[in-house]
């Protein structure tokens, strides 16, 4: 019998008989952990304040299983915001940036996104340091006496750091990492990182609209002496009368959280915690492996980012051999159609490829049976 997540394409294939089981392969919001049902999560805080000491219990167990998944040591804090990982991500640069000269790093349109934050909304005039979608910039010509802003793992690029050894010990600016697509997925060398952000759609699979943020010891460091010249609006405040506001780190949220949403998470972590940390990237590294193989059997398939070394394991971007968006549009629609594969288009201002989501809550055998369903979307959509 031919492996079919080996099997080099043939032009016209036929329609494969069986689809993924959970065809969710999008990057966001992502697929619910396997197992999931909404009738399985705890709803006894549901229709209670957010400030009960049921609610500040949930809130404060969310956090809990966070640090202890993130391996999180004691000296960073963590905290659930407002926003996602957009409304994390602004609040760490609206309330730090401004004390030191700033480096932002840009390989993909997130990252752009905080060029675009720094320089015309911030007005800070900082080194900007690019790289084409696929490619990684070189992190050794960064400036760490500055502030220092980079996406851990590029969602719309396929592209990630390959580690934290970039980020000096003996930095004089802060680390700024945008974590979205990154946490649960790699080790974290947290000692490196003063500030992080994420949200709880992408690896874990939940539910939008809250963010999260980590604070190392230089971060609070930095905003209990430091005050921007710029307003900011309450829900970005982190500090009160020049000391850290440390509720917001222990279940006192700045605005009413969605207690569903903060239920779906802690379900999700829990089911996390069963596979443990180590297990939990496991299932990322046999996805993303899945999908090589994939790759690789197939000429009219690529990587968007060449280098294994520097690639996502997470949110992998492929290349289509022709393609341009009418094709990947017409390819993406017959995908979802067939009940085969959902939103595996490109990020649109990325160049023309799919995207496949390969986080943990994704199973190998759904990433194994997408390859023939390429295969049949390609030719049709050619044809």
């Amino acid at each position: 019998m031919t492996d079919t997540a080996t099997a080099p394409h043939i032009t016209g294939a036929s329609k494969p008989d069986t689809t993924p089981a959970r065809p969710f392969f999008s990057s966001g919001p992502c697929a619910k952990p396997p197992g999931w049902d909404a009738s399985a999560l705890a709803t006894d805080s549901l229709g209670r304040s957010h400030r009960s000491k049921l609610g500040k219990q949930r809130l404060q167990h969310c956090i809990d299983l966070m640090r202890e998944l993130l391996k999180l040591p004691d000296t960073h804090r963590i905290g659930i915001v407002p926003g996602s990982d957009t409304g994390a991500f602004e609040m760490a640069m609206w309330t730090m940036l401004g004390a030191r000269d700033v480096t932002t790093l840009a390989w993909e349109s997130f990252g752009e996104g905080w060029v675009t934050d720094a320089v015309k909304q911030l007005q800070l005039d900082p080194t900007v340091i690019r790289a084409d979608y696929g490619q990684l910039p070189d992190l050794g010509v960064v400036d760490w006496s500055t502030d220092v802003l980079f996406t851990w793992n590029g969602t719309t690029s396929g592209v990630r750091v390959p580690d934290a050894d970039w980020i000096p010990a003996d930095r004089g600016g802060l680390s700024f990492a945008d974590a979205t697509s990154g946490v649960f997925a790699y080790p974290i060398d947290w000692a490196k990182i003063d500030v992080a952000t994420f949200s709880w759609q992408k690896v874990m699979g939940g539910e939008g609209a809250h963010g999260v943020l980590i604070l190392g010891p230089r971060a609070v460091e930095r905003l209990e002496s430091y005050t921007p010249s710029w307003p900011l609006p309450k829900v970005f405040r982190l500090t009160s009368k020049g000391k850290l506001s440390e509720g917001i780190f222990k279940g006192e949220t700045i605005n009413t959280p969605s207690m569903l949403a903060v239920e779906d998470a802690i379900w999700t972590l829990e089911w996390m915690k069963g596979l443990g940390p180590d297990g939990v990237i496991a299932r990322s590294d046999a996805n993303a492996a899945a999908l090589d193989r994939i790759v690789e059997a197939r000429d009219w398939l690529g990587h968007l980012a060449p280098d294994p070394a520097t690639r996502s394991k997470t949110s992998v971007c492929l290349t289509v051999e022709g393609a341009d968006e009418a094709l990947i549009k017409k390819m993406a629609s017959l995908l979802e159609a067939e009940g085969a594969a959902y939103d595996v288009a490109g990020y649109r201002d990325a160049p023309p490829g799919l995207r496949i989501w390969c986080g943990a809550t994704v199973d190998t055998a759904d990433i194994e049976a997408l390859g023939p369903w390429l295969d049949w979307a390609y030719a049709t959509a050619r044809a």
